[in-house]
């Protein structure tokens, strides 16, 4: 058995963990996928050679890098029998919250909430393709992969329409205090979602450090709208909040692409 061990630069919360783990589906060798979230570790416990397994963990264009590979005796993994539970928490959480982000974005005029709530959905496609692929066959994996995938890029391309409208159009500036509230709700949700992934982990990791949770893109985005809305209020201007959208709208779709490589 052989153990090696990738950086993972990108690798900010379990979403990418998933899509990690769709990645590798099928390939043989693969005994056991260890995920260090916090310090942006894969461990893959494996036989025979690295080359299939670090080529798939390149193409997700990740800011994967393989560290080292060595010999280990472990042949004994610890068995996650409540990870499928897990799932479909967070799945539910997320799912949630782009209900009420979409909706009060919608009431409130914020492209920043509406934007936010696809990411939200991106991040539910993701973790319902791990849990409604679970069993099936990889072609089954790639299809919903796929609807998932363009689902999300004609969501985002919708988005970026409206954003140009408003830009030239006559909109009314957003309600900021809506704005700023709901993204604090959903800054909390984003942080509970990690850690009830990582606290399966193990014992050590239950407990995790401030920083593991602020260096999440989702949180990194909560904060964004947040900021957008005070501007908004400052400035008594729907800019900030157009902007925030925009960048957004290109997280989602760089997530959607992601998604359909798993397609092929």
């Amino acid at each position: 058995m052989n153990k090696t061990i990738f950086e993972i630069t990108k690798m900010d919360c379990p979403s990418e963990e998933n899509l990690i783990r769709m990645k590798l589906d099928g390939i043989s060798g693969i005994a056991n996928l260890d995920f260090d979230i916090p310090n942006r570790k894969l461990t893959v416990f494996h036989s025979g050679e690295i080359d299939q397994i670090e080529k798939s963990v390149l193409e997700l264009n990740l800011g994967g890098k393989k560290i080292s590979t060595e010999h280990t005796n472990q042949t004994d993994f610890e068995e996650k029998t409540n990870q499928k539970k897990l799932l479909w928490i967070v799945l539910g959480i997320n799912f949630a919250f782009f209900i009420i982000e979409m909706t009060t974005g919608l009431i409130s005029k914020s492209m920043g909430l509406v934007a936010d709530s696809l990411d939200m959905l991106a991040d539910s496609f993701v973790y319902g393709i791990s849990l409604f692929a679970v069993g099936g066959t990889l072609i089954r994996k790639k299809r919903i992969a796929k609807i998932a995938g363009y689902f999300q890029i004609t969501l985002a391309i919708l988005g970026f329409a409206e954003v140009l409208r408003r830009v030239f159009g006559t909109e009314k500036v957003p309600d900021f205090s809506t704005m700023i509230i709901v993204s604090i709700f959903a800054l909390i949700a984003n942080g509970i979602c990690l850690y009830i992934l990582q606290k399966s982990r193990s014992k050590e990791e239950a407990h995790m450090k401030a920083s593991m949770i602020f260096t999440s893109n989702d949180v990194i985005i909560n904060l964004g709208v947040i900021i957008a809305g005070l501007l908004v209020n400052w400035l008594d201007s729907s800019k900030p909040d157009l902007v925030i959208g925009t960048i957004v709208f290109v997280l989602v779709i760089q997530g959607a692409i992601r998604i359909l490589k798993l397609s092929k």
